[in-house]
């Protein structure tokens, strides 16, 4: 009779221990279920609360076409339109781009919500599920500060050197034409020479990497000859920012040697050419012609001010810009322009994209360029260094590179890179 009751006993404990565990599952589950619902939230919506419908805008949709597949009445559509016109103009959309429908979550599946992303950091929100209203917001972005190095091996390049490592090549890119285009030739580097970076990441929802933001400091090593660049901004009203050596010289210098990131000279400067498109008569080429694809962004070469944003028959759309008093520049053939007459650009700022425009034979940027009122040929100037940094601003420079070349110094030629962002180490880069 004992052992019948011991028996009893034990299987009341396990049935209890049973219930106990399959409880705490389902509370495990619950919470599991919470936290699912609590993470989709995207665009400042719940999206649990909506049918979520994404697409992308096909060549020759509109606006209206959209919602009118999606069951919403050209009458409402017009509304819609009339009260969002200053906030967004609908007739921008383009092809290519995402866009999400919030839906109503019964039957009818009601669209209740546009939301069109231009590009990856922007949405644009037209709400017309109680009163209509449109505005555009930022995704959350995070910035994560990085170190890199390596070493140049036989045979080898910058480029491969970090692909091997995982990294983006839009280092190799910022550190041979923004920061030593003038100073180090990336295509002949040697056996031997290496470097260190300090900069940052940029990520988009804290997980969507968009690529390189910003170099803080460099340390190039070539032909054994060490090189600092230490980032520091110099115009805090017009938001110039250069790059100085050790000794607070400017490594910059006043333009750029093309006004495309990535394009191909196609023909240079030459008061002998003869020109397909006139005939192959002799006919004085006074510009540098940089073949691209159309829509390619054109870069300003130097800082300065826009004189001339415009079209004629052989120029096409173009912009001119008044350096100072002695230099100027001119960009033709473009697709599209970007600025406008009076606008002050930066080196580096886009004015236009590459199109066909004006007397042209094909998709191309002509580059046009003026020293005391002629035009010359670019590659055969002796162009100017950047503007010097000021004593006052040089002494603070002097500073401010103490513990930056400190951290740049304490990075070793073997260390490696973390891949995935430490957001518990992220920052907002400040330029003193």
């Amino acid at each position: 009779m004992r052992i019948e009751k011991l028996i009893a006993l034990v299987l009341i404990t396990l049935s209890l221990s049973a219930c106990k565990s399959d409880k705490a599952n389902e509370e495990e589950i619950q919470i599991a279920a919470i936290e699912q619902i609590k993470e989709q939230k995207e665009f400042g919506f719940n999206l649990n609360d909506y049918t979520v419908k994404r697409d992308t805008i096909k060549q020759g949709d509109s606006f209206g076409e959209i919602l009118e597949r999606n069951r919403i009445g050209y009458p409402k559509i017009f509304q819609i339109a009339e009260k969002t016109k200053d906030s967004f103009d609908i007739r921008k959309l383009q092809a290519g781009k995402p866009y999400t429908l919030l839906c109503s979550k019964d039957s009818l599946q009601e669209p209740k919500c546009f939301i069109y992303q231009p590009n990856k950091e922007e949405y644009v929100v037209i709400n017309f599920q109680d009163s209509i209203h449109a505005y555009t917001e930022k995704k959350p972005i995070t910035y994560v500060e990085r170190t890199a190095s390596g070493v140049i091996p036989q045979g080898s390049g910058i480029s491969l050197v970090l692909e091997e490592k995982g990294l983006s090549q839009q280092l190799a890119f910022k550190m041979a034409d923004e920061i030593y285009a003038w100073t180090i030739d990336f295509n002949r580097l040697q056996p031997g020479d290496r470097f260190k970076v300090i900069y940052t990441d940029k990520y988009i929802d804290d997980s969507v990497y968009v690529g390189v933001d910003n170099i803080k400091a460099a340390y190039f090593e070539h032909n054994k000859e060490p090189i600092y660049a230490f980032q520091f901004e110099t115009d805090s009203i017009n938001g110039i920012i250069d790059y100085f050596n050790d000794e607070a010289k400017n490594l910059r210098r006043a333009f750029l040697k093309s006004p495309l990131k990535f394009g191909r000279l196609s023909s240079r400067y030459n008061l002998k050419r003869r020109i397909a498109h006139y005939g192959y008569r002799v006919k004085a080429h006074r510009g540098t012609d940089f073949a691209a694809p159309n829509g390619t962004p054109i870069m300003a070469t130097a800082n300065g001010t826009v004189t001339k944003s415009s079209y004629t028959r052989g120029n096409g759309k173009y912009v001119k810009i008044r350096h100072n008093a002695t230099y100027e520049t001119q960009y033709l053939h473009m697709s599209t322009r970007k600025v406008k007459v009076g606008d002050f650009v930066k080196q580096g700022d886009i004015i236009g994209l590459v199109g066909n425009t004006g007397s042209s034979a094909g998709n191309h940027v002509c580059y046009r360029f003026w020293k005391n009122g002629i035009q010359v040929d670019p590659f055969k100037q002796k162009l100017p260094e950047a503007k010097p940094i000021s004593e006052t601003l040089k002494a603070k420079f002097l500073d401010y590179k103490v513990a930056v070349k400190l951290q740049l110094d304490a990075v070793s030629f073997d260390e490696g890179i973390i891949t995935e962002p430490n957001l518990e180490t992220e920052i907002t880069p400040e330029i003193q």
